[in-house]
């Protein structure tokens, strides 16, 4: 008899005593990780990761949650274990995400607030012992263009009805080359790499420890513009630009000695990197998966990627765009449906 990975998980749960609870299974993201709320006598609740992959997934959420844990952040505990399975038993922080607690109506200035205070306890306490005892990439120039350059495999072949030729991609590759290469030589941190609203939880706890940190796993060690950038334009929602504004200089006041220029053109710089690469997987996603919800947030991505385009340090990928996307092959294309 086939042995599946429902008996596995089955086997995991009875060997810590939670083979009687009742599983509910939870929304996913648009990666292939899989979580289930555990309920269980009593009313307590627990969450179930099922990772695919935990190498690249599971044991780097470990290893950096007891990172965050010991700088005073508040992460999932971890109560059980299998990462050759890649399975473990999470605390569970609840329902109520940053998002649904707008949605809901909680004002916005102290939710962005208490975000942006959690980066800035992250950034202050983060050290180079931290760094050596996490096994992360390092986001430099180079993996920066890596990524970016899925905007130009899947969403010019859409709009172009085939693949860049060598030289164009090599071009593209090289005006990110010179945009992004000088703004990732100032300071460096831990890199959350999807630092959003959805991904915050509302705690009741004092503190900074009121937001719930949860999706670390992708975690690297780069620029310290990236994670409030990634907050403050998010894919997502809409970010009045007096609140990014306020949240911007909030950071940098907790900051004194930080080159603010400098945080400003990397803020611009990696802003178009991030949006130029999720418009790439929205893309994949529709295209390869059918996943389509993703798209109605592509009218933002453009905004944002067309704003971040008119910076200075931007130009080399700015006259890139111009010759080989006008206007119409942007934000107005549409991604036509797959069988």
């Amino acid at each position: 008899m086939t042995h599946t990975r429902a008996d596995t998980i089955r086997e995991f749960l009875t060997a810590h005593g939670l083979a009687g609870a009742t599983r509910t299974p939870l929304a996913g993201d648009a990666s292939v990780r899989r979580y289930e709320r555990l309920a269980l006598p009593g009313g307590t609740t627990r969450i179930l990761a099922d990772t695919p992959d935990p190498a690249a997934d599971l044991v780097p959420f470990i290893a950096i949650g007891r990172v965050l844990d010991r700088l005073g952040l508040s992460v999932p505990q971890v109560l059980a274990a299998d990462t050759a399975a890649g399975l473990a038993v999470q605390e569970d922080f609840g329902d109520a995400t940053f998002t649904l607690c707008l949605d809901r109506g909680d004002a916005p200035a102290p939710l962005y607030a208490l975000a942006t205070d959690a980066l800035i306890r992250l950034h202050a306490g983060f050290t180079d012992a931290d760094a050596a005892g996490l096994d992360l990439p390092r986001y430099g120039a180079g993996l920066f263009v890596d990524q970016v350059m899925l905007f130009a495999d899947v969403w010019m072949p859409l709009v172009r009805g085939h693949a860049l030729s060598d030289r164009e991609r090599n071009d593209c590759a090289a005006a990110w080359m010179a945009a992004v290469e000088p703004v990732c030589a100032g300071p460096r941190s831990l890199l959350l790499r999807d630092y959003h609203m959805g991904n915050l939880m509302r705690l009741p706890r004092d503190g900074v420890r009121a937001a719930g940190l949860i999706d670390f796993q992708g975690a690297g060690l780069g620029p310290v513009a990236y994670d409030l950038m990634s907050l403050l334009e998010d894919a997502r929602r809409d970010v009045p630009d007096d609140l990014a504004s306020a949240m911007k200089a909030r950071y940098l006041d907790a900051f004194p000695a930080l080159d603010r220029a400098a945080f400003h053109r990397a803020f611009a710089v990696l802003g178009a990197v991030r949006h130029a690469r999720v418009i790439g997987i929205f893309a994949r996603l529709a295209v390869r998966e059918g996943r389509r919800g993703y798209l109605v947030h592509m009218p933002r991505l453009w905004r944002l990627l067309e704003r971040a385009l008119a910076h200075p340090d931007l130009a080399p990928v700015a006259g890139w765009f111009g010759r080989h996307l006008p206007p119409p092959a942007r934000a107005a294309f549409v991604i036509p449906e797959t069988d």
